[in-house]
């Protein structure tokens, strides 16, 4: 048996740590590489390439699904000199910022660097707080907290509802065509056409590292949204840390192609980071990860070879599937792209192993899968695994510049960041900031880790699930949430997207299964009219979905690791009730909030389906 052949990768950053062990059974990992110099405000990078290679393409976006549309380095500094003139003639600021309500065009990411330029924070909102939410509950809570001076949106008319809803009537409405019913509208071109002069310059000339860059809300688990603050220093400190990890950014400019929402920190800081920081280019795919949504992105990634390629687990799922299909795209892909990261959520094993056996077939080695743990309020990335022993659940070694604290908390241990990447706080949340941090400073993440080898710290950390989401059955005994839904997400491939845990204060697990219905259909030989009902009723879905439960049944050691009773979920998840976010992620305490009816109906068997594993 030939041994198994790696890509060459350059890396480095978060390849060894040092530990600290304290008396109380604390652990502190630190990387051995200090970190590097970083610029005082990001927009430094924009003069950068824009001095040295003015007309390399900075970022392009198909106009109307046909050709790209560029804009260049030297272009864009134009463009954001102009808009952030605009602004400053507004007088917006800390106090008034910017609202961006609409998804990741050029337009949207210039008004977010001429803020950016002039020091007025901005904010991207979800789309789907506009366009999919009914109750704009979400959207209005966001705008209270900040009192934007300015609003933007791409298209007038499809979020002239969410304006009217919960838009102040004295608020200015941006758009880049189309009309607002009841409001008058200001052009983008208008902003573009601002000629920049002293007033720019000055509040340019202000911006330093601790000025506010732009406002993240998170979509986690609490009632209501948190405003992440984000500086300059962390946002630049973050990019610093991930050019040393991701040694080979700087070898060559990176080439990405990105569907990943900018309100959220994977897409929005991380990945136009790593653009703008490494001088590289952006194309704006306007695909999404279903099966039609990536029609449009292996369109794009045929067209277009990034350097390095970052999805969610769902999207590398469909990409898999098509390259097995096509192997122009497979062979195309693998002899271009450097590295993958999935974010989001882990990758399952099944997931990696699929692309290991493409890349194979495809060049004869295996790419590198990186992996880490961030979130909003370190800007993102803690944690990074750029080695060849890198599989699901690994999260790896520290980055540089970050001091990763490990906290015993019961039975599980609870992971906590210091560093320059770390947010100041929530926005005009004094309260939630004070709890987030420990007396020492470091940010109360809620993450569980555990060592890949508890002889070895220098294997890196395994990533444990969330903390508030584990619970105890009525018997005492103590239920790890996370590794379970791993288990049988990756069991479930490719029929299940999610799963929600119940069984507080209950005899038995029983499990919330929110099925990929696409894929249901094509199991049971439906075609796309049919319903969620037929679907899930079809004999060869319940057949699977048995199968499923019984593997698990078998493969557990006792009632903290054994489903007991599952149930397969019609009614997706809802956004308004805070069940699921734009990026796919399920909030299993608000569907366990939510659902507490349809809990009561699993563990009573009245009303619905229930499947319950045949135990030997």
């Amino acid at each position: 048996m030939s041994a198994v052949r790696y890509r060459p990768l350059h890396v480095g950053g978060c390849i060894a740590a040092t530990q600290e062990l304290r008396a109380d059974g604390t652990m502190v990992l630190r990387s051995t590489e200090p970190l590097g110099p970083f610029p005082a405000r990001l927009t430094d990078r924009l003069v950068q390439w824009a001095t040295q290679v003015p007309d390399r393409c900075f970022a392009a976006k198909r106009h109307e699904g046909g050709e790209w549309r560029r804009i260049s380095y030297a272009e864009m500094l134009q463009r954001v000199r102009a808009v952030g003139q605009a602004l400053v003639d507004r007088g917006l600021g800390v106090e008034r910022p910017v609202v961006i309500l609409s998804d990741n065009d050029l337009e949207h990411l210039t008004l977010a660097l001429g803020a950016l330029w002039v020091g007025v924070p901005h904010v991207s909102i979800s789309s789907a707080y506009s366009l999919v939410a009914q109750d704009y509950g979400k959207l209005r809570f966001i705008l209270d907290k900040l009192q934007p001076g300015l609003v933007f949106a791409a298209q007038g008319g499809p979020f002239s509802r969410a304006i009217a809803a919960a838009v102040n009537p004295d608020v200015e409405i941006v758009v880049t065509q189309g009309a607002v019913e009841g409001r008058r509208v200001t052009p983008f071109a208008s902003l573009l056409a601002a000629v920049p002069g002293p007033g720019g310059d000055a509040a340019h000339a202000a911006v330093g590292p601790d000025t506010i860059a732009k406002f993240m809300f998170t979509s986690g688990s609490t009632k209501h949204p948190k405003g992440v603050v984000i500086t300059n220093r962390m946002w630049c400190s973050n990019q610093q840390m991930l050019l040393q990890c991701m040694a080979f950014l700087g070898d060559q400019p990176p080439v990405l192609v990105d569907w990943l929402p900018w309100n959220h920190t994977f897409g929005g800081n991380h990945n136009i980071g790593i653009v703008l920081y490494n001088g590289g280019t952006l194309y704006i795919d306007e695909g999404k990860p279903t099966p039609k949504g990536i029609t449009e992105t292996l369109r794009n990634l045929r067209e277009i070879t990034p350097t390095v390629y970052f999805n969610v687990p769902k999207g590398f799922e469909e990409i898999a599937s098509a390259m097995g299909r096509d192997t122009a795209l497979r062979d195309a892909l693998f002899k271009g792209v450097q590295a993958f990261m999935c974010g989001g959520a882990g990758l399952s094993q099944a997931a990696w192993g699929a692309f290991d056996q493409l890349s194979e077939a495809a060049v004869g080695e295996r790419p590198r899968l990186l992996a880490g743990l961030g979130m909003t309020e370190t800007s993102p990335s803690c944690t990074f695994v750029v080695g060849t022993h890198a599989q699901a659940g690994h999260i790896g070694l520290p980055c540089p510049g970050v001091e990763v604290k490990l906290v015993p908390m019961g039975d599980k241990t609870e992971v906590r960041f210091r560093g320059p990447n770390v947010m100041p706080g929530y926005w005009r949340e004094p309260e939630l900031t004070a709890a987030a941090f420990d007396e020492e400073g470091f940010y109360r993440t809620g993450d569980a880790v555990t060592l890949w080898n508890p002889a070895d710290f220098r294997e890196g950390l395994r990533f444990d699930g969330r903390i508030a989401e584990d619970f105890k059955l009525s018997t005492g005994t103590f239920v790890s949430v996370g590794p379970l839904k791993a288990q049988v997400v990756s069991l479930g491939a490719p029929c299940v997207q999610d799963v929600v845990v119940a069984g507080i204060n209950r005899d038995e697990i029983g499990a919330l299964v929110f099925p990929r219905l696409d894929e249901c259909r094509r199991l049971a030989g439906l075609d796309e009219h049919a319903d969620a009902a037929q679907v899930l009723g079809h004999p060869a879905v319940l057949a699977f979905f048995q199968q499923l439960a019984d593997t698990l049944w078998r493969a557990g050691t006792g009632s903290a690791t054994r489903v007991a009773r599952w149930h397969l979920m019609q009614e997706p998840p809802s956004i308004d009730r805070g069940e699921i976010t734009d990026k796919g992620s399920i909030n299993q305490r608000s569907v366990l909030t939510h659902r507490a009816a349809l809990v009561e109906a699993l563990y009573s068997g009245q009303g619905i389906t229930v499947i319950l594993p045949n135990q030997p």
